[in-house]
């Protein structure tokens, strides 16, 4: 029972849609058909051209990551797989969000606030391997899918360091693998399209 208490949960908060509801009450503006289509904060702010609102979006799509995982401890204390959980079926539901014909973001910003409470060393690994990737190529796409890729290929070489870290404490490297694994998998997912439009543009450049 406390496996689907926890990811019914997750999903439910990170169903939430953030951008959506955002850009349509400020600017009458549906970002599923507008920009990349993407409910996300980068979306809402080039749709927008309103940096406020990206970073609104950004904030409230971090909170239900976070909040996923805070209250699965405050229900279970002492239990990683419970938050951990919750965090994957959070990103998840943004992701392929219900209320939106399972159209959504890209899941960063909501994992994020998960791995804040629970991974932070991933988090720290993934905005390390991100940065020197943005100084390489100077495109935001390129970073998140490189960093995402490279994140998923060292944990697998650091789970000893990383399990010093986690919230709650677990000795258990299997689901502290699987639930990383798995997020990260899904923000991949989320980002062969946009990648797909990168290598065009860039062989149209070439041509």
């Amino acid at each position: 029972m406390e496996y689907l208490i926890s990811s019914a949960i997750g999903y439910l908060l990170g169903s939430f849609p953030t951008a959506y509801l955002l850009l349509k009450k400020t600017k009458g503006i549906d970002v599923t058909s507008n920009g990349s289509g993407n409910v996300g904060a980068y979306n809402s702010f080039r749709v927008s051209k309103s940096i406020l609102i990206g970073i609104t979006v950004f904030v409230f799509d971090f909170i239900k990551g976070a909040s996923a995982a805070l209250l699965l401890i405050y229900l279970f204390p002492d239990n990683f797989v419970y938050p951990s959980l919750a965090v994957l079926f959070a990103v998840l539901s943004h992701c392929y969000n219900p209320w939106l014909q399972f159209r959504g973001g890209r899941g960063l910003a909501t994992a994020a606030g998960g791995a804040t409470v629970i991974i932070p060393f991933l988090l720290v690994v993934w905005i390390i391997l991100w940065l020197i990737f943005y100084l390489m190529k100077r495109i935001i796409i390129f970073s998140n899918i490189g960093a995402t890729i490279l994140s998923l290929l060292l944990f697998y070489n650091t789970t000893d360091i990383a399990i010093k870290y986690t919230y709650p404490f677990t000795n258990e490297k299997s689901t502290l693998v699987l639930v990383s694994t798995a997020v990260l998998i899904i923000i991949f997912i989320k980002h062969i399209d946009p990648l797909k439009e990168l290598i065009n543009e860039l062989k149209q450049k070439e041509l």
